[in-house]
């Protein structure tokens, strides 16, 4: 090993506990004082009843980890957008879990956690996945009402896809563990069947303080809408439980007894590991992200026994596209190549950039996947398209929607990991979070952003300074260069993979060596939603 590759290494390794770092910090929810809370209480965490629901020693995915990073400070903050989202297996069947934090404003819904249940029953909904609700939750966050309550993609659009998923026979268990109050209360009887713990948890329209103050009635919450009244007086709920464990019991046996499903039937055979060793993937990648590096190198660390069979390999360089497995299943991989590579006419082409040919083949060989029925992995590493008279000239603007189109109308699963930069259109054309991808998710070193930040900041200077000098005021070089730090350090900041994952722009920050268990859970996932349409790209420019 070179010293290049020891310093790679170690900066890596260096980002990864990092993100450890935070990871262990978000896991904590409200803290440990209200965790103990909740245990003098009777009741578990909500980390707690997902780990004792989940099958022992199973793999799972956290989904929006990091949602809410750095987000409400002026709010006491909301680790992990306050509700805890797991894929993973119970009984045996894939599912995903959804979990409110009551240790965090007491399971209240701010903004962010509404996007990020919504992003959960997206995922229920796209892989026809059966849906836990583990339901301890106070409601709409108050302060912020406004930015949670009455829009399209806000509070409401949760019970819409409840009726949603209902109609597509998409199974949905919800268990009250806690509060489950106002609009929250039409969650759990939306689904299929609904569980109640005795005396912990609750369920009504309006608390008894606000029954009081509304109609005068004086009555406290067990009798309102606790497990009796709602097990034998309402018939709300199905089952009544004595504590968090007999009801997560209750529901690994429900799980247990679920039919099989309909496959879409992607190719898998017997898992094979890289024959390259993966740890390896942190001295490839380079600690500077200006600096090129060969992607088949870190392709090789992620595929069954480092085998790719590589589409159109001398033509299009800048776009590596190629069949390989990961974890025994069939894969179609797009990835951007970070080498300064040759065209087929001699010329010199930047490694990140989309050309015109590497566009071209790049839309075929997702044409080619979608008619054999292969599940796509997109690896990010991205500048954009090139640009200049020679591209436009040749049609840069064509090809690149050539390519969005036959990404965005793809009809087999798409998989994004966004391995260093994803600026621009090449976000786009890469399958970026607006695309759809079955699950989209970044490593340490990811960066999302229009551009870099070097770039963004020359640009905006440019236009600060015009302004100030219309305004009369004289710019000094020291000046000048005090606005492009100010500016490169806030654009900077926002390019950062816990910047985006915050907004849950990704799904997740994954060390490296968990990429192949992320897809192959993924694909796991997208085997239960056959594919129902043909693949069509429409009109294209030839």
């Amino acid at each position: 090993m070179n010293l290049e590759f020891n310093k790679n290494e170690d900066k890596m390794k260096l980002l990864i506990s990092n993100m450890e770092r935070k990871l262990e910090k978000i896991y904590e929810g409200g803290g440990k004082k209200r965790i103990e809370k909740l245990h003098s209480e009777g009741k578990l965490s909500a980390r707690e009843r997902i780990k004792y629901l989940l099958d022992k020693d199973s793999q799972c995915i956290e989904i929006g980890a990091f949602a809410g990073e750095d987000m409400y400070a002026e709010h006491g903050g909301c680790p992990a957008g306050g509700v805890v989202v797991m894929i993973g297996y119970v009984s045996g069947r894939q599912c995903i879990v959804v979990a409110n934090d009551a240790t965090v404003k007491a399971g209240a819904w701010f903004p962010i956690t509404g996007k990020k249940n919504l992003r959960a029953q997206e995922i229920a909904m796209e892989n026809r996945l059966p849906i836990i609700y583990l339901v301890d939750s106070a409601g709409v966050y108050l302060p912020m009402q406004d930015e949670i309550f009455p829009d399209k993609e806000h509070f409401g659009r949760i019970f819409r896809n409840n009726a949603i998923m209902s109609s597509m026979g998409i199974t949905q268990i919800a268990a009250v563990m806690g509060s489950c109050v106002a609009g929250g209360a039409y969650l759990p009887i939306m689904s299929d069947e609904a569980l109640i713990v005795d005396k912990t948890g609750t369920i009504f329209l309006a608390g008894s303080y606000l029954v009081k103050a509304a109609i005068g009635e004086d009555i406290d919450n067990e009798k309102l809408g606790g497990a009796t009244t709602h097990c034998e007086i309402s018939g709300v709920t199905d089952y009544k439980c004595k504590d968090d464990y007999d009801c997560l019991d209750r529901i690994k046996r429900i799980m247990s007894k679920l039919g099989d499903y309909d496959k879409a039937g992607f190719n898998r055979e017997a898992s094979a590991p890289p024959k390259l060793d993966e740890k390896e993937i942190f001295g490839i990648l380079p600690e500077s992200r200006e600096k090129p590096y060969d992607m088949r190198e870190i392709i090789k660390r992620l595929v069954d026994n480092s085998e790719i069979d590589e589409y159109k390999e001398g033509y299009g360089q800048t776009i590596i596209c190629g069949y390989a497995r990961i974890d025994g299943w069939a894969v179609g991989i797009v990835a951007n190549q970070r080498s300064i590579v040759k065209s087929k006419k001699g010329e010199i082409q930047m490694g990140g950039v989309i050309y015109n040919d590497s566009a071209d083949k790049a839309a075929r060989f997702i044409m080619n996947c979608n008619q054999k029925k292969i599940p796509l992995v997109f690896l990010q590493d991205v500048t954009g398209f090139m640009v200049g008279s020679r591209s436009e000239h040749a049609g840069i603007i064509k090809d690149g929607a050539k390519l969005v189109n036959a990404m965005s109308n793809s009809v087999v699963p798409k998989f994004t990991v966004i391995i260093g930069n994803s600026y621009g259109a090449g976000n786009y054309a890469m399958c970026g979070k607006a695309y759809d991808p079955r699950l989209i998710v970044g490593w340490p070193t990811a960066q999302i952003a229009v551009m870099g930040g070097a770039q963004a900041a020359k640009v905006l200077v440019q236009i600060e300074v015009a302004s100030l000098k219309a305004k009369g005021e004289e710019i000094t070089p020291e000046r000048e260069a005090e606005l492009f730090n100010k500016i490169k350090d806030r654009y900077d900041k926002q390019t950062t993979p816990y910047y985006a994952a915050a907004r849950l722009w990704m799904d997740a920050i994954i060390n490296p060596l968990e990429t192949r268990k992320v897809i192959s859970m993924g694909i796991e996932m997208a085997n239960h939603a056959p594919i129902t349409k043909p693949y069509n790209v429409g009109v294209l420019q030839t």
